[in-house]
């Protein structure tokens, strides 16, 4: 139950993903249903954020509907790892494609909502207008998204190298070379307006406007990458592209970036909730409410078409519901097994 001091009413029901989430149905039959439902409570209770989730869900359904442009657009992507395969045969790297997964996607879209009343209220003691709210919403741009990851083999590091150095210097140099090269295939590359901005000396000063420096500019729980976003001119979508090496992959994948940002990320959330008070701002409310409903979800309960699970952390999806759907899975290892470089 969510009470709104506007009207000193109290909000009996509020529509959520979790409803849709135990009747068996596919995936894109639950993402219809709940924007369908969405959207007629938006209109009824005049909400204009919960019409712009709506819209945003519907960008979710078209990706999954008509997805086609995804083997034009991984092809593109496909030239870049053959430039690397070319220019640095003594690399081992990985290239991965995804679309965000529909857990992950409300979690952060509500996420966003909360972070940005939350940070306003904090700075200006009251609350952002609608529009405000719904220019921050505009900056989601990574349901489609790629991650290059590389890795130096120890027997080609020179005496004394040191191999963690030896790959970021590696990791800034491709990261120079790959704006300009989607550029000549139909990307148009976002700046990102000084957030995160590198001090890197190995990154180009023509393209440092570009990418957000997690690696120079250190995040929460160590995370470290290079992010650059991109606007596809054919298929008329943003693209984000993710730079790591190796370790920096662990760090993220299996290491404190993980399970520690977990924790906080929910001792964060209490903290702004009990900051701003139940009732004051019901997107605020709202959005919460949806992230920790989300948060709290017990994935071996759920009944979706294509989705198992045994706990929290073994599970099987064939559908995107929690984890994101394949694009573009390719590997190169090091051409040079040993030290022997013809």
């Amino acid at each position: 139950m969510l009470s709104d001091k506007r009207t000193g009413e109290m909000t009996v029901y509020m529509i959520t993903l979790n409803d849709y989430l135990y009747s068996g149905d596919t995936l894109l039959r639950i993402l219809h249903n709940y924007s369908e439902d969405l959207r007629k409570d938006a209109r009824k209770n005049k909400n204009e954020i919960d019409l712009a989730h709506c819209n945003f869900l519907l960008q979710i359904t078209e990706l999954l509907e008509h997805n086609d442009f995804l083997t034009a657009q991984s092809q593109k992507i496909r030239e870049f790892y053959k430039y690397m395969a070319r220019e640095y045969p003594f690399l081992a790297f990985t290239f991965k494609g995804r679309i965000k997964s529909l857990i992950r996607a409300e979690e952060k879209f509500n996420g966003y909502i909360v972070e940005y009343i939350y940070d306003y209220h904090m700075e200006h003691g009251t609350y952002p207008s609608v529009s405000e709210i719904r220019n921050r919403l505009s900056c989601f741009r990574d349901l489609i998204a790629y991650r290059i990851v590389i890795a130096m083999p120890k027997c080609h590091l020179k005496s004394g190298q040191d191999r963690e150095k030896e790959e970021e210097k590696y990791l800034y140099e491709i990261a120079n070379a790959l704006p300009e090269f989607l550029e000549e295939r139909g990307f148009t590359v976002e700046p990102t307006r000084g957030v995160m901005e590198s001090s890197s000396e190995f990154m180009k000063d023509e393209v440092r406007p570009y990418y957000r420096d997690y690696i120079m500019g250190k995040s929460p729980q160590d995370y470290r990458s290079l992010h650059i976003t991109f606007y596809d001119n054919s298929s008329r979508c943003f693209v984000e592209v993710q730079l790591r090496t190796k370790s920096m992959d662990d760090v993220a994948e299996i290491g404190p970036a993980n399970h520690l940002g977990y924790e906080k990320g929910q001792d964060k959330a209490r903290s702004r909730r009990d900051a701003i008070p139940e009732g004051e701002c019901v997107y605020f409310d709202e959005a919460y409410e949806r992230g920790m409903r989300l948060q709290k979800l017990e994935l071996s309960k759920v009944d979706v078409n294509m989705f198992t699970a045994v706990n929290n952390s073994l599970i099987n999806d064939g559908c995107g519901l929690f984890r994101g759907r394949l694009i573009l899975p390719y590997e190169h290892l090091s051409r040079f097994q040993n030290d022997l470089i013809d």
